[in-house]
């Protein structure tokens, strides 16, 4: 089956990034996080765009990594597996990165390194049809990426617990209470509620990028990822080295 492709338009400003492999349901694997990659560097190297904006086709936003890969990381060596497991965290944590201001429009599910993607972003509004959920933990597989350390920062601990640890979904009215996201429109509305939303940043790019590095400066701390990453990827491989009959 083809790789999720990752589609990039630019409107006024705005760069609007598209996971399109409804089919998957927009499911990640290495070619699309390196695609995912190259799009943020043909961001952040235009100068007129203010933001950058990351939605799905169809009916998902991400329902994570691709299942082949993890299968195949599952009997790869310790060093194939180390660097496999980066292959897939590269595309979110590149977004997260980018030096414009970022937001997850989540059209749907947004599930396992999918809500990674979407809480790498640093706002994100959410149609009555998202849902999140973690779904590492119930198929007996330590969460990877920075996975709680990213929900937690988003919502707070009891979040990263109910989601990560307990294995619990969020619909979007519950996730909008968590504060997990920050608006939840309908699916029609979604995008405009978005486009509305940034076009100020979209109109000055100059400001929007300032404001950008400030947020990430003094806002998110990039070294708390960088250590709950590393924390979590030694768990994630030995859970993805286990026997299946022990999860």
């Amino acid at each position: 089956m083809t790789s999720t492709k990752v589609d990039l338009t630019v409107e006024a400003g705005a760069a609007w990034i598209t996971l399109d492999g409804p089919e998957r349901r927009n499911a990640l694997d290495a070619q699309a996080a390196r695609d995912l990659a190259a799009i943020c560097d043909t961001v952040d190297a235009d100068s007129a765009l203010g933001v950058a904006v990351i939605t799905g086709t169809g009916r998902a936003f991400c329902s994570g990594a691709d299942t082949a890969i993890l299968n195949r990381i599952r009997t790869a060596s310790p060093d194939q597996s180390y660097e496999g497991l980066d292959e897939l965290y590269a595309g979110f944590r590149r977004f997260a990165a980018l030096t414009v201001p970022t937001v997850a429009a989540v059209n749907g599910a947004a599930v396992g390194a999918g809500l990674n993607l979407a809480l790498a972003a640093d706002l994100r509004v959410a149609s009555t049809d998202a849902v999140f959920i973690s779904g590492f933990a119930p198929l007996g597989m330590h969460p990877g990426g920075g996975h709680l350390h990213l929900i937690a920062r988003a919502a707070g601990a009891s979040a990263a617990a109910y989601l990560g640890v307990f294995g619990q979904r969020m619909g979007a009215d519950q996730a909008l209470s968590a504060g997990l996201v920050s608006a939840v429109v309908t699916g029609a509305d979604l995008l405009g509620t978005v486009r509305s939303m940034v076009a100020h940043l979209a109109a000055d790019p100059a400001l929007a990028r300032a404001l950008a590095a400030d947020l990430h400066r003094t806002v998110h701390d990039a070294g708390a990822w960088d250590r709950a990453v590393e924390i979590e990827r030694a768990r994630q491989m030995w859970s993805l080295a286990r026997d299946p009959k022990e999860s």
